[in-house]
């Protein structure tokens, strides 16, 4: 028979319709549509940051320095460059307010613009007024715009005053929308929007003060601008800047946007994985009612290679159907939740319909159904006519040809190659997609010892006599039954919620265990050289204080790495990223421990020398010896690392990357940092008198820098849960298509048990009870593999203690009996409502 008898009969069994497949395309529809809204959601923000990217910039080019203005040369060149010049400074500070004999103290990220600014995008203040008489102030006070959240926090009002340092502001509006905010990226206090020449009597820009200065060029719409970055590096070679430019002017975003997004789709991949088990139980189920077809083709001389023609047909355009419709769903999704969507990101978005999500969800549909029907599907060839006349063989059981399993390889060795080169995150796709098989197998491996277990426990003596319980872990443990498919589409989603709970419950009991013990109260930046003293002893004095820890404090850019760029030897490693903090000290610190080298000697006045911390110079591929040019306030000094030391960040105290000789930083203007530790209940009197004798000090306070990364981090696991939560919608459409497929057989086990005598409330419970156990199995194996996943996440990535969370571990156990209860209580009301008469004559 040829392709076209095929496709004649194939077309004939379609006209029957679609009965058998609603699960088949429901699981596959809701796979491809949340990765290609995935996918949507990703390119709309892309586009809406590439579209904005002058306005999220500031300007067409943004040029930042730190620690200092730019000289005269090098305003010179960027003025020659560019239509327009306009100049930003950005550093951390604390907003004062005295009212009535008290006083109100929050830390603000403040931001002195000129006149020009903003280049591009509009500042949106309450009540409306333009920036320039916002900034005129009233009575000789210059004006300024704040953020509502530290308009609330200090219970302040457009006509307020406040003070910066020395000077007094007038509150004339808050400050709704700032155009380049995004820009800024993590911050610790809201934004105060001041004009930068009112800053000059506030003594908070002092030399060594840490701020950072930004430069926006308005250019020429004809003006290359990569031979313009290239003329820059020229003419400002050694001044240490940082360029970014409109092609992408939200770069941190724009990545942590990617990864996430490329994470989200690996789970997405994990709920069409799941769908998987939902369309091969759908083909399985489908094929074992067309064993007497496939038998009576056989009969009539069709050749095994047309009767799986006829049924890789018949799947195909099913399949296609699925795509589209998910496809349907991706595109229709977006656009509609695009409002909230939009409402809800501080980033612009422009939403529309993306060919290239929608082809990438499709070639993970048409891959993943591939997968998970072509060995069912494959096993048609081993039906034997004689299945027509002996019912028993009519099962299609057994292995496929060794042909159709390298074909199965070689599609998932394309799925995989596909995420692969969708993701571009190599090392995470691979170990994702690791896990996920991973999983598989451990819970195919968990579902048939669940079945063993329920099978023995069904013959122990103990349980004679308690009838419901032996046939309900008879029905577990017995041949064909639900138990597979169960743990399989439950297990997989609640393992993600169960890995979810331990982590996000073992970082926060990291931060909460460890932050009293070890972590300082306040951080104080901006430290003058003759302030130190005074404020050391001061402190000290205090009985509330229990230590005061100080260091030198510089920023500088890691430029190169033994005469190379430091990017083409430590390619994207953190150190590189914008400027590091940078120490001197003659005598190693008291927690630092030499780990291989020798410190330089006290009174050393040679060639520059570098300690370098041993974990991060493992991470780049550094050695003793080798040399390292670093940009200080535009000056390149060159130095040679002589020794590695321990650095422990996770104390949250004083500790620097970098750490040099004294005589190599001689001159250059800097202030110190420190770290106050004290009781709790002193916080806030210590605050006061540090802003009261030192307003030019900024005082951060660690347990809101903490709950800031707290909050962040709730974010990104709010996004990975709801990811989970389309697996488990998923998973629950496998179940009820598990359900509904074994309705047939309870409807034939109640008829049989209702002829034995057995009541309906009898026959409930037993249904009731193998459903109960098949959710605490599908549970249970969730629990064990997040709590694996969480361990590993824990000791390996966040390098903290891992113990067991059981609240949430409970609520996923209890999670899983409850949707297995509802999925069999609801489909076995038929079967309970069946009459046995009409049921054993349907047997006959």
């Amino acid at each position: 028979m040829s392709l076209s008898v095929a496709a004649r009969i194939a077309r004939r069994e379609l006209r029957g319709g679609i009965k058998g497949f609603r699960v088949f395309l429901a699981c596959l529809a809701l796979g491809v549509g949340a990765i290609a809204a995935i996918g949507t959601v990703r390119d709309s923000i892309e586009a809406g940051l590439e579209r904005e990217g002058a306005a999220m910039l500031g300007g067409d080019v943004s040029l930042e320095f730190t620690y200092r203005f730019a000289n005269p040369a090098e305003r010179d060149w960027m003025q020659s460059a560019a239509e327009d010049v306009s100049e930003i400074v950005d550093f951390r500070s604390m907003a004062v307010v005295e009212r009535n004999g008290t006083t109100e103290r929050g830390l603000t990220q403040v931001k002195g613009v000129d006149d020009l600014y903003p280049i591009y995008g509009a500042v949106e203040l309450s009540p409306e007024m333009p920036l320039e008489q916002a900034f005129a102030g009233k009575n000789g006070i210059p004006g300024a715009v704040m953020d509502p959240v530290l308009m609330d926090r200090l219970t302040v009002r457009p006509g307020d005053v406040f003070r910066l340092g020395l000077q007094d502001y007038i509150l004339m509006a808050e400050l709704t929308r700032e155009p380049d905010s995004t820009t800024a990226g993590f911050t610790l206090g809201p934004r105060t929007l001041v004009l930068a020449e009112s800053l000059s009597q506030s003594g908070l820009l002092q030399p060594g003060t840490l701020f950072e200065s930004e430069y926006r060029l308005r250019l020429d719409p004809e003006t290359n601008l990569t031979t313009l970055n290239t003329e820059a590096a020229r003419a400002l070679e050694g001044s240490g800047f940082r360029w970014h430019d409109r092609r992408n002017g939200a770069p941190g975003i724009s990545r942590f946007v990617e990864r996430l997004s490329a994470f989200l789709v690996l789970v997405g991949l994990s709920g069409l994985a799941v769908g998987g088990v939902g369309v091969s139980a759908a083909v399985r189920a489908y094929l074992d009612q067309k064993t007497a077809v496939i038998a009576t083709l056989k009969t009539l001389g069709a050749e095994s290679r047309t009767v799986f023609q006829v049924y890789f047909i018949q799947i195909g355009v099913l399949t296609l159907l699925g795509v589209l419709i998910g496809l349907a769903i991706g595109v229709i999704a977006p656009l509609v939740f695009a409002p909230i969507i939009s409402a809800r990101l501080p980033i612009p978005t422009a939403f529309g319909v993306y060919p290239m999500p929608l082809v990438e969800a499709a070639l993970y549909g048409f891959l993943t159904a591939a997968l998970f029907t072509l060995w069912p599907l494959a096993r048609v060839e081993k039906l034997r006519a004689a299945a027509l006349f002996r019912e028993a063989s009519g099962r299609l059981t057994g292995w496929p040809r060794p042909l159709w399993l390298f074909v199965t390889a070689g599609f998932f060795a394309l799925l995989v190659g596909s995420a692969v080169a969708f993701s571009g995150q190599f090392k995470l796709t691979l170990w994702a997609l690791g896990g996920i098989l991973a999983a598989f197998v451990a819970l195919v491996i968990m579902a048939a010892l669940t079945r063993q277990i329920a099978r023995r426990l069904a013959r122990m003596r103990a349980l004679r006599g308690r009838t419901t319980l032996r046939m309900a872990l008879g029905a577990v443990g017995g041949p064909g039954g639900e138990t597979t498919s169960v743990v399989l589409s439950l297990g997989l989603g609640l393992s993600v919620l169960a890995a979810v709970g331990q982590i996000d419950w073992n970082l926060r009991s990291a931060i909460a265990r460890d932050l009293p013990d070890v972590a300082p109260s306040y951080f104080v930046v901006d430290i003058q050289n003759d302030q130190l003293a005074e404020l050391r002893h001061g402190l000290l004095e205090n009985p509330a204080v229990s230590n005061f820890e100080s260091a030198p404090m510089l920023r500088g850019v890691i430029t190169e790495i033994n005469g190379l760029p430091a990017r083409e030897v430590g390619g994207d490693h953190w150190v590189l990223n914008g400027d590091r903090g940078l120490t001197y000290s003659a005598e190693p610190p008291e927690k630092a421990t030499v780990t291989a080298g020798e410190w330089w000697p006290a009174d050393y006045n040679g060639t520059p020398q570098i300690s370098f911390a041993a974990e991060e110079a493992d991470e780049l591929g550094l050695r003793l010896g080798d040399t390292l040019t670093i940009n200080v306030l535009g000056r390149d000094i060159t130095a040679d690392i002589t020794s590695l030391r321990e650095v422990d960040f996770s104390t949250a105290g004083i500790g620097f990357v970098l750490s040099m000789n004294p005589a190599a930083l001689q001159g250059a203007p800097h202030t110190h940092i420190a770290t106050i530790y004290a009781d709790q209940a002193s916080e806030g009197v210590i605050l006061r008198d540090l802003a009261n004798t030192y307003p030019n000090v900024t005082a951060i306070r660690v347990r809101d820098a903490v709950q800031r990364v707290s909050d962040v981090l709730e974010g990104i696991a709010a996004a990975v849960t709801y990811g989970a939560l389309a697996t488990l919608i998923t998973g629950g459409i496998v179940l009820i298509g598990a359900a509904t497929a074994g309705e047939r057989a309870r409807t034939y086990e109640a008829a049989i048990l209702k002829t034995l005598g057995a009541s309906r409330r009898s026959i409930l419970a037993n249904f009731a009870l193998r459903s109960a156990l098949l959710g605490f199995a599908a549970g249970g194996v969730a629990v064990g593999a997040g709590a694996l996943a969480g361990w590993g996440v824990t000791r390996f990535v966040m390098e903290t203690d891992y113990s067991f969370e059981p609240v949430s571990a409970l609520a996923v156990i209890l999670g899983g009996i409850l949707a297995t209860l509802v999925a069999g209580l609801i489909f076995s009301w038929r079967p309970l409502a069946a009459r046995p008469a009409q049921v054993l004559r349907a047997q006959e």
